[in-house]
């Protein structure tokens, strides 16, 4: 700050950095997201598997369960369900059935292009004996 002639103060050096901190922030291009996540859903058919992906980051496992046998409710998923891929980046899915299940539906989608926002795929295994909540 400096003082003019007539005894006011000038806050000319706090001004200027402003302006210039605004005309910088005003040309500056706003950083695009560049990765997002991806889940990947293994729904409740009662059968057991894997869905993993390509390139690595999935690897969800969901244990077969039979829904008469105990009061227990179905355990959740184990691994990694959700993983961070790169805008862009196409990933596709493999499911694997334990033994006693079958693939009944899925993946899909398959393969996935990740964008910003949400992105997904889901897969459904059942007992190979027995009922498949799937009807």
């Amino acid at each position: 700050m400096r003082k003019n002639r007539n005894g006011a103060w000038r806050a000319t050096g706090v001004v200027t950095a402003l302006v210039t901190a605004a005309a910088i922030a005003s040309v500056a291009p706003a950083q695009a997201q560049s990765t997002a996540q991806l889940s990947a859903w293994v729904s409740d058919g009662w059968g057991g598997g894997t869905i993993t992906s390509q390139p690595a980051g999935i690897n969800c496992h969901q244990s077969a369960w039979d829904p008469y046998g105990s009061n227990e409710p179905q355990p959740y998923p184990t691994g990694t369900c959700t993983a961070s891929f790169e805008v862009g980046t196409t990933v596709t899915f493999t499911a694997t059935p334990d033994s006693g299940s079958y693939i009944n539906d899925g993946p899909t989608p398959n393969p996935v292009t990740i964008h910003t926002g949400y992105n997904f795929t889901w897969v459904m295994f059942c007992p190979s004996e027995g009922l498949c909540s799937a009807g």
